[in-house]
């Protein structure tokens, strides 16, 4: 538990019914209300984003002590799948859109993280280094290996985005004997520039402010990117080894451009 005592805010582990029905009333939010997902596969009811995976992960949520309203107290949260559950019941919801099957090659704690967002009113630098708090406390709690997820562009113009697609198929690639590849039924071949060719003051210019994030931490990504009608988003399975983001994390520093540029669709991972 984390607490920063200037504005009331907290950053745990959701300890009820309730606070997991905030959490996902804030995702339903962001990407039904915000960001127009429509996700047919599992309708969405009362206002809340919801899907089969819920039930079997931990909540993190940044609640705001100060908000009168108890429903709309919770002003942030991530998703996270452990490994050790995942394997035993559900699966991960990265699989829908990736072979994960490398991932085998590692031993120890895996951890997918997903539907992460922030109320709009509340997108400061405050809330966003307490998730980021909370999960460097969740890894080492749980000596969690690697981190993961499907990280998302806004919006199915692959054009828009091609020079980042191709920055990170050349130059952020997953190790090969831990690199998923995307499902090939919805394969998208990431190199749309050449090499030689890359513009790197581009391809940032289309990163979304996560994606950076999670690249400064020395984030990696698998074979292949994947649209995401259900979110309109295109996909990219991105990885972190977290035997050097504890202390990243609790310094922050790395993070400050990023958390400036949030909007409603960058701080998103759709899992």
């Amino acid at each position: 538990m984390t607490q920063n005592m200037d504005c009331a805010l907290e950053v745990r582990l959701a300890d009820s019914e309730r606070e997991i029905h905030a959490a996902q009333a804030l995702r339903y939010k962001v990407f039904h209300q915000d960001m127009g997902a429509k996700t047919a596969s599992f309708p969405q009811t009362e206002g809340r984003d919801i899907d089969r995976f819920d039930d079997f992960c931990d909540h993190l949520i940044v609640i705001d002590h100060k908000e009168a309203k108890r429903d709309e107290a919770v002003v942030g949260t991530y998703r996270l799948l452990r490994s050790s559950k995942a394997s035993d019941t559900i699966g991960y919801y990265s699989d829908s859109e990736f072979d994960l099957t490398p991932l085998n090659n590692l031993s120890g704690e895996k951890l997918e993280l997903g539907r992460s967002c922030v109320n709009p009113s509340y997108r400061n630098k405050a809330v966003l280094q307490l998730l980021w708090s909370g999960i460097s406390k969740y890894l080492e709690d749980n000596n969690i290996r690697i981190m993961f997820g499907c990280a998302s562009f806004p919006g199915t113009e692959l054009q828009d985005i091609s020079t980042a697609l191709s920055y990170l198929a050349f130059e952020c690639a997953a190790p090969t004997q831990w690199r998923p590849r995307a499902l090939p039924e919805r394969y998208l071949d990431m190199r749309m520039v050449e090499a030689d060719q890359l513009d790197l003051r581009q391809a940032m210019r289309e990163m979304p402010p996560l994606i950076k994030g999670y690249l400064r931490l020395g984030g990696v990504v698998g074979d292949g990117a994947v649209i995401d009608a259900d979110f309109n988003t295109v996909d990219v399975c991105l990885l972190v080894e977290t035997d050097i983001v504890p202390s990243k994390y609790r310094r922050h520093t790395d993070y400050s451009d990023t958390v400036q540029q949030l909007d409603s669709q960058t701080l998103s991972v759709n899992v």
